[in-house]
């Protein structure tokens, strides 16, 4: 049962090299043709037509369950970021004008006018 060349193994890697190389020359002479770039073109043109019905579809879904779309979802981030961005540059200007007055915590902030007097010490009654 054991063949004059060895291991089974290498034969097996042979004959899957043999069959790999009969399809590799197989499908090149069959990419080379006119006819398949013209079914590949059909075929990529078709699926493209799909991926458009397809999206269309999902939209109106999506707008019949009064969810967002994909494109409405993006620009909400979007819009999202922006807001997000001018909040840290309004940060970053608190902080620098906080840093101009003098002090952390509000020390150099001047205080907003009294409007109630104090009760004075001679005895007025509420």
């Amino acid at each position: 049962m054991a063949e004059k060349g060895g291991d089974p193994a290498e034969v097996w890697r042979n004959m899957l090299g043999e069959m790999e190389k009969g399809f590799n020359t197989f499908a090149t002479q069959a990419m080379s043709t006119p006819e398949f770039s013209r079914v590949m073109n059909q075929a990529g043109g078709i699926a493209a037509g799909a991926q458009k019905q397809f999206g269309e579809l999902m939209e109106k879904y999506l707008l019949g369950m009064n969810l967002p779309s994909r494109a409405q979802l993006v620009d909400m981030a979007e819009r999202l970021q922006a807001i997000e961005g001018q909040l840290s540059e309004i940060k970053a200007m608190l902080y620098r004008a906080q840093g101009k007055s003098g002090g952390v915590g509000g020390a150099g902030v001047p205080k907003p006018p009294r409007t109630r007097r104090p009760p004075s010490a001679a005895g007025e009654s509420k």
